[in-house]
């Protein structure tokens, strides 16, 4: 395999403890010429789905490379640390969901293993720290150039966990959909593509509340809800220079309706 320069981390370890820094460390010392893009350290605790997210709409836009996920609440247990293919890029990571979504956003499986071998690891692996002893030393090796077959043996990607899909549901005045993601500025993603906002009809409404329907956030008065197409071509809904969480009292997970007020 082509050696790659680069290698993202995205993770729930948070900003203060030395976890990321013990990460950096370990992919310093194998691999001090590869390059290391920090995507986010501060997903929820423990929130695969939100990691998930998070990893599926930015690997598109990085340079090709091995990205790491470590949104792991079940380390140490029997769920597997897998490798994955793809024809833009590498995927490390626990196989609890996390990856798939990102897999998918870069082309899709071609190739899946399980990361098996002792000679890949840390001398002693902590059952609380895949990401320093697991994870990175096999994202080094794999910037370096190593292939996905000598860490460990093959997985069929069928057998790959895969988070549940998110509920979408179409209604004759519009659409009901999960809350994907909630951002810093807490904008709320739906689980909806942008064609279900093109055919909603009249003036929209957010859990009963008027909304704009905006192409950005100004589209809106100052405090108003806006529904737009977010950068990952999902309908989201903001408040202009406000939160939107706040406003409609939501956390992901949750159903939000979405109606128009003239079909």
């Amino acid at each position: 395999m082509t050696p790659t320069a680069w290698i993202s981390l995205t993770t729930d370890y948070g900003l203060g403890d030395g976890f990321v820094a013990a990460c950096h460390g370990v992919i310093a010392r194998l691999a001090p010429a590869v390059r290391v893009i920090d995507v986010t350290h501060l997903v929820a605790p423990a929130d695969v789905r939100r990691g998930a997210a998070v990893l599926a709409q930015t690997v598109p836009f990085l340079p090709y490379g091995v990205h790491v996920g470590v949104v792991d609440p079940g380390v140490g247990t029997a769920r597997r640390g897998v490798a994955l293919v793809t024809p833009g890029g590498l995927l490390v990571g626990p196989d609890n969901g996390l990856l798939l979504p990102a897999a998918a956003a870069l082309g899709g499986v071609t190739e899946a293993v399980e990361l098996a071998n002792p000679d890949w690891l840390a001398p002693q692996v902590s059952p609380t720290f895949h990401g320093r002893d697991v994870f990175a030393p096999v994202a080094a090796r794999l910037a370096l150039g190593a292939t996905a077959v000598e860490a460990g043996p093959a997985v069929d990607p069928t057998t790959l966990v895969r988070l549940p899909e998110p509920v979408l549901r179409r209604e004759a005045d519009g659409f009901a959909a999960e809350v994907l993601t909630v951002d810093h500025f807490g904008n709320v993603q739906l689980a909806a593509g942008a064609g279900l906002l093109d055919a909603l009809p009249g003036e929209p409404r957010v859990a009963g509340r008027p909304a704009v329907r905006g192409r950005t956030f100004g589209d809106a008065p100052h405090g108003a809800l806006v529904l737009y197409v977010d950068s990952a071509g999902l309908v989201a809904v903001a408040v202009n220079r406000g939160r939107a969480v706040d406003l409609l009292g939501v956390t992901p997970g949750d159903l939000v309706r979405v109606t128009g007020t003239g079909g």
